[in-house]
């Protein structure tokens, strides 16, 4: 089923309210973050906004500074008539799966983790999901389109980078406080010095030839 719309300045529920038109009830918007890090893992977050939701602020999270979207969650996870649920896949399962298919496994235990009564319908940002278990519709730039997707990709960011911080208290050398696992220029600095940790992606360039790198250097 494909809509319409005219490009809106902030996402709207025009999506979901055409789904609603159709006989759907629980529509559910997804989003993902971490995609393209080196580190960590890639989570997505599953939102059910109720239907007269409306937030004139909520948006796109790449949009956002931090600290707004640090309020913005706040007020999401915080209101009793929101339900949401986030899932991850680990470094491991991304090296031993592919980041794509790690990415929609992801996606599966946010939606999986909503509990019951399943979604008639997951709005899904970027391209369609294969193999997925519930109705779904892909919107390419949802997260600024829908405002369950863009609360769903606040949600993701925020709980992705509290992790982050987490693991740069254990990991300080890596500075993933700083970068949360880009491939930023302090990232790659630090992982020629150190070399990869198991929070690493060893199937990601660089990070796979610096791992044979340290393999093959000599022991102090």
């Amino acid at each position: 089923m494909r809509f319409s719309f005219a490009h809106s300045p902030m996402p709207t529920l025009l999506f979901e309210q055409a789904h609603r038109l159709q006989g759907c009830r629980g529509i559910v918007g997804v989003d993902e973050v971490g995609r393209g890090c080196l580190a960590g893992p890639v989570l997505a977050a599953a939102v059910l906004l109720p239907d007269d939701f409306h937030h004139p602020r909520l948006d796109d999270s790449k949009k956002i500074p931090p600290a707004q979207r640090e309020r913005l969650y706040e007020e999401l996870t915080q209101n009793p008539r929101i339900r949401f649920a986030t899932g991850l896949a680990s470094p491991a399962e991304i090296d031993h799966l592919n980041i794509l298919r790690a990415t929609h496994l992801a996606m599966q235990r946010a939606v999986a983790a909503l509990g019951p009564p399943s979604p008639d319908m997951v709005l899904i940002d970027g391209l369609p999901v294969r193999d997925f278990p519930w109705p779904q519709q892909a919107i390419v730039r949802g997260d600024s389109l829908s405002l369950s997707i863009a609360a769903a990709s606040i949600i993701a960011k925020v709980q992705r980078d509290r992790l982050m911080l987490a693991l740069d208290a254990v990991l300080p050398h890596y500075h993933f406080a700083r970068h949360k696992g880009y491939g930023t220029a302090a990232h790659l600095s630090a992982l020629q010095q150190h070399g990869p940790s198991p929070h690493h992606r060893w199937s990601f360039q660089p990070v796979a030839q610096l791992a044979l790198d340290f393999s093959e250097r000599p022991h102090p």
